[in-house]
């Protein structure tokens, strides 16, 4: 679907409109406003291509088409495929790519991966991470922060890509950077913020997020420039891709070219899948298309590493796995995960949907479980209901199903986990994202603050959010912390963390923070001078998983084989071993015990000798001292890890 195909001596345009009586090219010299310098038609050709090519050098300069059916002008748009814009996204540009790479951006490589298993995923929005003052980072909310290095807080402790790259994740998940609608262009003086999930240009990056919003050029460059980064710092770069509905049906380049095709209906009227009234149709022939070649197209172009798609839910099953045998024949390693829900019922059976229930149809495709993530923390649908962590008891099934990454296993019992899953819905477990938290919703602070401090009385205080409060309880909010984590990075899934729940942030208690201020989204980077131990624990749990493969099996017979609950006598309590060198391990036996109650708990555990690496939220590879088997004690609110 190359729209314009630029040289200096020839620009040629192609547009796919089969139900177009008309269509005509514009040419302006600014991307807003401006002159118009050309109007001509294009002539239609085979399979309803519309086609026209100018002689001589328009690099530089805008366009739109615009098309007639019937008697109706459907209004000015920069085509679907648009791959270069000017300033809010309304006319596309007209460059020369090879002018948008960096200084040896043929050479950039991808990280090494051998393994989905061996990920672990940072979620982060660009403005949030870097907007603070006390960030150290010079071009604050944009594309370019990830470019520089040595940036630190007030005290001297890394932030930016150093704090990642000290941190040791291996893949950011980038909140959607390709240019979406409602930030104002014009006015980035003004201090603005969305999450982006509000599609406009699929195949630009965000103009915001650039220091030139007006020169289509600087958008482009400076994506390349983060991207090469952030590969030579070790870390890949996973997208957040929303094909499953448009910011606003009108003004949307895909109804504005051929209208009524890239949408489903429902009784006449556009259906609400997405929520938003604006449900795409990824069964249809042009939408299955535009969406291979959109994702093919970040991956060769911007050299993108990974995918994670919104309300994946909403997309069909061969759409999804279609995608995913295009990624293949580029690069096998390249992630691809999802919303396995919609907002509401799509218009297509369920069967055929990209739904978390049919994850063993998606071939190398994971979802985020839900279940994991409630039973750890407390339900999504309410605030004030906690979960393991807080010392709630009846989520053990749900909590085992996320630490086998939501495989069949002999020793869960299906039918008590939440939501009622029957059955497992992943074949393998890196086809399960394991998460607590993430940016939808609230952080998981502003969650175990919300949760009561005990079960076992029903007239207990909720933490609530006085500050006075939080200071009084914030040693219990991080065992809290810390054990829910803890969870998250012992699961046999991928684990994922929101940007800054390493140094304990949080977002005032407002859990849709989607265009809230940057009071509230900004990530306090003086907190990791006051939680630098947190920071710490996070950074040592990363290193245990990707030390000791007998935490990141990648494989269902694998786990089933080594992986064995024990017996406990009473609830909120979880204890299994990972046996017999697990995965190839150094370690023998592996012990793990999670004890979700308040107070201390006895446990027993097979004889032996062991070395605890983990005890009492601290973590210490070489070990913390000998433990002997049989009956042990674990602290409330806390987990053990050891090994013989």
């Amino acid at each position: 679907m190359n729209e314009v195909i630029y040289t200096p001596e020839t620009t040629h345009f192609e547009l796919w409109a089969p139900t177009a009586d008309e269509v005509l090219l514009r040419i302006y010299d600014t991307g807003i406003d401006g002159n118009l310098l050309l109007e001509t038609r294009l002539i239609v050709s085979l399979q309803g291509y519309w086609q026209n090519s100018l002689t001589g050098d328009y690099g530089g300069k805008f366009y739109t088409f615009e098309i007639r059916i019937g008697e109706q002008w459907h209004g000015e748009t920069p085509g679907i495929f648009a791959k270069a814009v000017g300033v809010n996204g309304l006319r596309g540009a007209i460059i020369d790519f090879e002018k948008t790479n960096p200084k040896d951006w043929e050479n950039d490589k991808r990280p090494e991966l051998s393994s989905f298993s061996d990920i672990t995923i940072y979620e982060v929005h660009h403005r949030e991470f870097s907007i603070s003052p006390n960030s150290g980072i010079q071009n604050k909310g944009k594309f370019l922060s990830w470019t520089e290095h040595g940036t630190a807080n007030d005290d001297g402790l890394y932030t930016g890509i150093d704090h990642l790259v000290d941190l040791g994740i291996t893949h950011v998940h980038f909140l959607p950077s390709f240019d979406f609608a409602t930030i104002e262009e014009t006015k980035l003086d003004i201090p603005q913020f969305n999450w982006g999930y509000d599609p406009l240009n699929y195949n630009v990056p965000e103009g915001s997020y650039s220091t030139d919003p007006y020169n289509p050029y600087s958008r482009i460059l400076e994506f390349k420039k983060m991207v090469q980064n952030l590969h030579k710092s070790g870390i890949r770069v996973i997208m957040d891709v929303v094909y499953n509905h448009v910011y606003s049906i009108p003004d949307s380049p895909f109804e504005r070219t051929v209208p009524g095709y890239f949408f489903r209906k429902k009784d006449g009227e556009y259906a609400n899948g997405s929520g938003c009234f604006s449900e795409t149709a990824s069964e249809r022939e042009m939408m299955r298309k535009f969406m291979i070649e959109s994702v093919v197209y970040w991956v060769t172009e911007y050299h993108i590493d990974g995918f994670r798609f919104d309300l994946m839910g909403i997309h069909d099953i061969e759409t999804m796995n279609a995608i995913r045998e295009a990624l293949n024949k580029i690069d096998p390693t390249i992630f691809m995960y999802g919303e396995g829900w919609s907002a509401e019922p799509p218009q297509l059976p369920f069967e055929d949907l990209a739904m978390k229930a049919n994850t063993p149809k998606l071939n190398g495709i994971a979802a985020f479980s839900d279940e994991f993530r409630d039973g750890l923390r407390g339900t999504w649908f309410n605030n004030k209901v906690g979960g393991f962590v807080v010392g709630v008891p009846n989520s053990e099934e749900s909590v085992k199903f996320g630490l086998v990454g939501g495989i069949e296993h002999p020793q869960i019992d299906y039918g008590k986990i939440n939501y009622d899953p029957k059955r497992a819905w992943t074949l393998q477990p890196t086809q399960f994202i394991s998460y607590v938290s993430c940016h939808d919703d609230m952080c998981l602070v502003d969650k175990l603050a919300s949760t009561t401090l005990s079960h076992h009385s029903t007239d207990v205080e909720p933490f609530g959010f006085a500050q006075d409060k939080l200071r009084r309880n914030v040693e219990q909010l991080l065992k809290y912390h810390k054990l829910a984590y803890t969870a998250i990075f012992l699961s046999q899934g991928v684990p994922f963390i929101y940007a800054g729940e390493e140094i304990f942030r949080d977002k005032k208690g407002v859990s849709n923070t989607y265009k809230s201020p940057d009071s509230i989204n900004l990530i306090n980077w003086a907190n990791k001078t006051q939680y630098f131990p947190l920071f710490n624990y996070y950074k040592k749990l990363i290193a245990l998983r990707k030390a000791h493969p007998a935490f990141r099996m990648g494989n269902a017979e694998r786990i089933r084989k080594h992986l064995n609950f024990l017996p406990v006598q009473q609830s909120n309590i979880i204890a299994y071993e990972l046996t017999n060198h697990a995965n190839g391990d150094d370690w023998g036996d592996i012990v793990v015990v999670l004890n979700g109650n308040l107070d201390d708990v006895t446990v027993e555990i097979p004889q032996g000798t062991y070395t605890a690496v983990l005890c009492d939220g601290r973590i210490n590879l070489e070990g913390l001292g000998r433990v002997q088997g049989g009956q042990i004690k674990v602290s409330g609110s806390s987990a053990l890890v050891m090994w013989k």
